[in-house]
């Protein structure tokens, strides 16, 4: 890897997983408020409220809480909805005056795999390693959740309950 792409790398963050639910699944539980409450933040976070207007250019605003019971509030909008196979959509957290930090681009796709789906995350660009590995941790946690929460509805589906 030559200085330039290990310098990229130190930037972008890339997560991959293979879900147990189909891609349509998936994909849904990208596109409604009331779907992302339920996994969207960390391991023992909540999900107090989202608001999205899901369309290329429309925003969204949301918020976690963390166990202690503090508030961290993210914005943005939406660059691409390509249904059932990608959604792209700025990033940024905004502190409590409304002032936005550093936006990043994230691109999630969903590739259907029979009843699986391989979904691919990717965000950039971090200013530094240390900003990158923290949303690893985060975004790693959050899709364990959104798995915890698409696989047992699929088993439903599949039983018919």
């Amino acid at each position: 890897m030559n200085a330039r792409t290990q310098q990229d790398a130190d930037h972008e963050l890339t997560i991959t997983r293979l879900l147990n639910a189909p891609q349509a699944l998936v994909f849904k539980a990208w596109t409604k408020p009331e779907l992302i409450m339920r996994w969207w933040g960390p391991k023992d976070f909540t999900c107090p409220g989202f608001k999205m207007d899901f369309r290329p250019g429309g925003a969204y605003r949301g918020a976690i809480r963390s166990p202690d019971g503090e508030t961290a509030w993210m914005v943005g909008h939406y660059t691409e909805i390509i249904e059932p196979e990608r959604i792209a959509f700025i990033f940024a957290w905004e502190d409590a005056d409304g002032k936005r930090g550093i936006e990043t681009q994230i691109v999630v796709t969903f590739t259907a795999y029979g009843d699986q789906t391989r979904l691919v995350f990717h965000q950039a660009p971090f200013d530094s390693v240390g900003e990158r590995d923290s949303h690893r941790g985060g975004w790693t946690e959050c899709l364990e959740r959104l798995e915890a929460y698409v696989e047992p509805l699929q088993q439903m589906a599949k039983s018919g309950t």
